[in-house]
């Protein structure tokens, strides 16, 4: 093996500019949309048509969450830097984690576990218990305002189904689902990260790249945001109001 640096991902000369081996100019502009280049740069090939599919639907679902954290941290860096843009979004980006939008990581890696199992069903039930037991947080599982189900779960599985995936990922955390019912004697919803990541799984995206998606997708979110907020100026009005409604009760 060689010392030498190396990457496979592009190279650029004086006259063409080339992507996994694919020309920028000749194989990808005009002929392939941002999810193609997407899979493309990660995994050295253009995706299947149902990959393609899939990948996108992920990228959509994730785009967009309302006034969340990472928007309101977006807002007030803009307000702070409003020449920078670059700033207020990278910002709200490193809101994307274990609490919000993130968690499809913990979830992949969860039901990779369980698809290695010898037997799945004992797994799902063992594994649902375990949380039960620990009080631990269930990646995948879970939302504050969707009840009793999130939306877009049963969607995003029905689109994946629809376009062609193997379903042994989706089949799997709708079995587990299943068993968490019962070992919690209630009903958790499959959110739409537990769901993404049973769909990341079936085009191949490993979980510890999982995250790195959810970021690219809640980017174009944030700029929609940080658009707004050029308007409006209401990080400054966000300002206002936090102070305004935080008590001193020190000495």
């Amino acid at each position: 093996m060689s010392d030498r640096l190396s990457t496979e991902i592009s190279q650029a000369t004086e006259t063409e500019i080339r992507w996994r081996g694919q020309d920028l100019m000749t194989d990808i502009l005009g002929k392939r949309d941002f999810a193609e280049a997407m899979y493309l740069l990660l995994t050295g090939r253009f995706p299947e048509p149902w990959e393609r599919k899939i990948l996108d639907a992920c990228l959509v679902t994730l785009m967009e969450h309302g006034l969340t954290p990472h928007a309101i941290v977006s807002r007030l860096v803009a307000d702070s830097n409003p020449d920078q843009v670059q700033v207020a979004m990278a910002a709200g980006l490193t809101c994307v984690g274990d609490v919000f939008a993130g968690t499809m990581e913990g979830a992949g890696r969860l039901l990779q576990e369980g698809l290695a199992a010898e037997d799945r069903a004992v797994w799902c039930d063992e594994t649902a218990a375990a949380y039960r037991r620990a009080r631990m947080p269930l990646p995948g599982f879970g939302h504050p305002l969707h009840k009793p189900d999130d939306p877009r779960s049963p969607k995003l599985f029905a689109l994946a189904r629809d376009a062609g995936a193997p379903g042994s990922a989706i089949d799997l955390l709708e079995q587990f689902g299943a068993a968490v019912d019962a070992s919690y004697g209630r009903h958790l919803t499959i959110n739409a990260t537990g769901a993404i990541a049973a769909l990341l799984l079936e085009i191949g995206v490993a979980p510890s790249i999982m995250r790195a998606i959810a970021v690219t997708s809640r980017a174009a979110g944030l700029t929609a945001h940080i658009a707004e907020d050029q308007r409006t100026r209401s990080g400054r009005r966000i300002w206002t109001l936090v102070e305004n409604e935080f008590a001193y009760t020190g000495e």
